[in-house]
C-alpha cells in the first residue's frame, strides 16, 4: 500500500486535534471514510478537505491517497477545492426538472449573478449542479450545507429564502 506523507502545508495542531476527534467517533474505520471525510469538510468555512488534511485522514486510518480522492470527487456532497461559504446545490434529475428546477435554477442566476461553479463577489454563494440528493417529494428542492428547501416554486420563495442566509 502507499502510504501518504506530503505535508507542503502542514496542518495546525488545533485542526488535527478535531480531525483526530473525527477519526476516533468513527472507529478509525476506513469503511467510514464518507462520513469522515463529511464531518471533516463541516470544519472548514468554506466546506472542503483540504490537501493536506486529505494526506492526514489517509495515513491515520491507513488507506490509500487515491482512495480518499476517489470519495472526494466522486460523491457530490464532498468537495477537494474551497467552496462559497453557502455551496447551492441545485438537483439534475429528471423528476426535479419536471418540477420546473430549470426555474430555480434560472431565479437563483439572476438573484445572485453566477453561473454553475462560479463564486459571488462576496464568496458567499456558489451555484452547483448534482445527481440526486432524495428530494423528489419536495420538488423543486435546492440543498445548501446538506439541508434541504423544497417547494420553490416562485421567485419570491427562492428570494426569501436567500434572504436568510444574508
Amino acid at each position: 500500500m502507499l502510504t501518504a506523507h506530503k505535508q507542503d502545508h502542514p496542518l495546525a495542531k488545533d485542526f488535527t486535534d478535531k480531525i483526530d476527534g473525527i477519526l476516533t467517533a468513527h472507529d478509525n474505520d476506513p469503511t467510514q471514510i464518507v462520513n469522515i471525510l463529511l464531518d471533516v469538510q463541516d470544519l472548514t468555512e468554506l466546506h472542503y478537505v483540504p490537501e493536506p488534511a486529505a494526506y492526514y485522514i489517509a495515513q491515520k486510518i491507513g488507506v490509500k491517497i487515491t482512495t480518499i480522492y476517489d470519495c472526494l470527487t466522486f460523491y457530490s456532497s464532498l468537495s477537494e477545492h474551497p467552496r462559497a461559504k453557502y455551496p447551492i446545490q441545485i438537483c439534475n434529475s429528471i423528476v426535479c426538472r419536471v418540477n420546473d428546477s430549470d426555474s430555480v435554477f434560472s431565479h437563483l442566476k439572476e438573484l445572485l449573478g453566477i453561473d454553475i461553479g462560479e463564486v459571488t463577489y462576496d464568496g458567499r454563494f456558489t451555484l452547483e449542479s448534482v445527481p440526486c440528493f432524495g428530494a423528489c417529494d419536495q420538488a423543486p428542492a435546492i440543498r445548501i450545507n446538506g439541508k434541504v428547501y423544497g417547494h420553490l416554486d416562485s421567485h419570491q420563495k427562492v428570494l426569501q429564502l436567500l434572504d436568510t442566509f444574508i
